[in-house]
């Protein structure tokens, strides 16, 4: 008796499952190999964006008005031979094109020249100045985020009444407020003093002078009040906004229904169902603040006499002292550069969905 023909066993094997290689077999392989193709890709782009910056600032920066070797000088009358003597030594006597092979050349090798104002390596200067700035930066960066989530979190939970109203546009005005004006406004009113009352901030500066040990720190922590207070105010918007935002989405989910139909207490529901699914785009926000935050501290530490990377590129602007104005372009546009891309790598391990 011979087999239907419509029958599996005379229509011949089917097709290929998992072993055998076909489509269903590829998904697996995709899933291993789509990620790091995702991280490659993200890499290579990060690395063309600091090429054109490196490109970018070397050209931008010869605009500036302003001879750097008149400068140099100190206003003092020199010969034209000492002139030449000194753009040999900076190797302003080069053509641009000349001038520019060498300093990518030394700028892959971590050589960013010499500074033409302090007469050392502009690497030393940068070293010398980092720390302030993440002092600074990153105490801002803390405080604002987390008091951007919790305030976000507040206002989404409680929409349309009073208290989010009152949130959301004293986060709105804030963040529209130019930094350099507030920090103004701050140093009148709480360092200075109005009328008989007395400043209660230093003016500026990082620290008095004089203090060691736990003194000291608390001298600087003193000087750390008003420009940490001036970015906190101005950036936090941000981040409880796009909370706030998140949140409101993550409201109407079937899972927080579930949730409060099992008796959960409200705030439960909120702590541990609704904000770490409402957080993921704030998660991204975060590293992209944070790359924000140092390249926009010029002004903030320029107002606040703070000795840290904002203060120096403010110094090597009004020279122009082109390598450090150079080397601290740099440093500003690779924080947010490099920032922007590990929010770009860790977002995918939140959404599997993407990067796939």
């Amino acid at each position: 008796m011979t087999a239907d023909a419509t029958s599996p066993s005379a229509q011949g094997p089917g097709p290929a499952g998992p072993v055998g290689g076909g489509p269903a077999g590829r998904g697996p392989r995709r899933a291993r190999t789509a990620y790091p193709r995702y991280v490659a890709g993200k890499a290579a782009g990060a690395a063309v964006s600091l090429l054109a910056v490196l490109v970018t600032g070397f050209f931008l920066f010869r605009l500036i008005p302003g001879d750097p070797v008149k400068f140099m000088t100190g206003g003092r009358q020199v010969s034209a031979a000492q002139l030449a003597a000194y753009r040999e030594e900076f190797g302003l006597d080069l053509p641009l094109w000349r001038q520019f092979t060498d300093y990518c050349g030394k700028a892959l090798t971590g050589d960013l020249g010499t500074s033409y104002q302090f007469r050392t390596p502009v690497v030393d200067k940068i070293t010398e100045a980092l720390p302030n700035t993440l002092l600074l930066t990153g105490t801002a960066f803390v405080l604002y985020t987390a008091l951007g989530i919790v305030l976000g979190t507040r206002s989404a939970w409680r929409h349309g009444r009073l208290g989010d109203r009152i949130n959301t546009g004293l986060a709105l005005t804030l963040h529209s407020l130019p930094s350099f004006w507030l920090g103004l406004l701050l140093i009148i009113t709480l360092s200075v003093g109005i009328g008989p009352l007395p400043g209660l901030f230093p003016t500026g500066g990082m620290e008095s002078g004089g203090e060691e040990g736990f003194a000291y720190a608390v001298d600087v922590a003193h000087h750390l009040v008003l420009p940490v207070v001036t970015l906190v105010a101005v950036e936090y918007g941000q981040t409880l906004l796009v909370t706030r935002s998140a949140l409101l989405d993550e409201m109407g989910s079937d899972y927080l229904t579930t949730a409060r139909a099992k008796g959960l207490r409200d705030d439960l529901v909120r702590r541990r169902h609704a904000v770490p699914n409402a957080l993921l785009p704030t998660v991204t926000l975060i590293f992209i603040n944070l790359g924000r935050t140092v390249a926009g501290v010029i002004l903030v530490e320029t107002v606040f006499s703070w000795p840290g990377l904002g203060g120096l590129f403010y110094q090597a602007l009004s020279v122009p002292d082109l390598p450090l104005v150079q080397g601290l372009f740099l440093v500003f546009a690779a924080a947010v550069i490099v920032t922007n891309t590990l929010a770009d790598l860790i977002y995918p391990l939140f959404d599997p969905r993407v990067g796939r």
